[in-house]
């Protein structure tokens, strides 16, 4: 006699079972894991984001810790799946999923909780960090989607709202990253560079600029968007555009001009740092980072950094990276204090 059939006796007997229903253990962890997740795209469901959001929040208070709620959607799938069909909207679906498991850390979820709808929770990750991390998963996602060769072109836009600076329930988080959402998709359609603000009270130091923001580079054409006050138009809420602080001189770049491909990001006050190995293990302050370039700061003189060299770049929600820099520009600072401006090499 089998041990099942000796266990459905034994169970059957003592009125454990009124019906019993024998199931493989790889069967029932299969039923587990499709109950939980998105069909199409292998990501967790609309379900288990409600579970692990109310989890995560209550994790964050308990600790003292941040919590961002980020809402992103495919821009233009419905044209997509109009022009070239579903089976092409279900690919782009599943691209972005799979940029998003390659781009999160460990610690974050990914999730599909609507038809061309996906979110992310980013436990211990403030407004800054939360920003930097979607822009690289739509800088990511963009250069991905390219090898499709689709007209229209999509992309990925998001909201963020982070727990408590925008509220501590979860439909109020919800809320107001759903209306950033739709706030970055009018804004980014009909200005030529905005950003949507990271949370209600950074608002005021988010408009102001710090002493060590990026200079623009020579030649380049100032946006529309960064032109003169009176000619600015009023902005909307929730919304602010970075402008070079007036304080700062343009650098004069001995090394040759590129023109900038990629917004860039202050990590001011994050201390982000490189470790430059080719320069006897010297050290420099990331200031901003962006897709294609890194600012540096060096509390000296410069002089024995050679034009290109190699480094570790130390920043939030990235591993340590070994890069490849080369320098654009260079520009003394009070204090004795150098700026140095790279562009990473391929």
């Amino acid at each position: 006699m089998s041990l099942k059939t000796a266990i459905v006796d034994v169970l059957a007997s003592t009125n454990f079972l009124r019906v019993p229903i024998l199931m493989e253990y790889d069967e029932l962890k299969k039923l587990q894991i499709n109950a939980a997740t998105d069909a199409l795209t292998g990501l967790y469901n609309r379900r288990l984001f409600d579970e692990y959001c109310e989890k995560e929040l209550n994790r964050a208070k308990r600790y003292s810790h941040q919590l961002a709620v980020v809402i992103l959607d495919v821009h233009k799938l419905k044209e997509v799946n109009d022009r070239h069909g579903h089976l092409q909207g279900d690919q782009i679906l599943q691209l972005a999923a799979a940029t998003l498991r390659k781009t999160l850390r460990a610690s974050d979820f990914a999730f599909r909780i609507g038809g061309d709808e996906f979110a992310l929770l980013l436990p211990q990750t403030d407004p800054e960090q939360a920003l930097t991390l979607c822009r690289r998963v739509r800088a990511q996602y963009e250069g991905d989607v390219i090898s499709l060769k689709l007209d229209p072109n999509v992309t990925l836009d998001f909201g963020i709202a982070v727990q408590p600076q925008d509220g501590e329930q979860k439909s109020t988080l919800m809320g107001l990253a759903d209306e950033r959402l739709y706030q970055l998709k009018h804004t980014e359609r009909t200005t030529s560079r905005v950003i949507p603000l990271e949370s209600h009270a950074s608002r005021e130091s988010s408009v102001r600029p710090s002493r060590e923001a990026s200079p623009p580079e020579e030649g380049r054409e100032r946006p529309v968007s960064e032109a003169p006050a009176q000619s600015q138009q009023p902005k909307p809420p929730d919304v602010f555009v970075p402008r070079p602080p007036e304080s700062v001189a343009t650098p004069k770049a001995p090394f040759t001009k590129e023109q900038r491909k990629w917004e860039r990001v202050s990590l001011a006050g994050t201390k982000a740092y490189a470790l430059l190995t080719d320069a006897g293990q010297k050290t420099a302050t990331v200031i901003d980072l962006s897709y294609g370039g890194v600012a540096l700061l060096f509390a000296d003189k410069t002089e024995e950094v050679p034009d290109q060299f190699n480094a570790i770049l130390h920043v939030p929600i990235l591993p340590p990276v070994r890069v490849i820099l080369r320098k654009t520009y260079t520009q003394q600072l009070d204090g004795g204090r150098t700026r140095v401006g790279c562009s990473f090499v391929s």
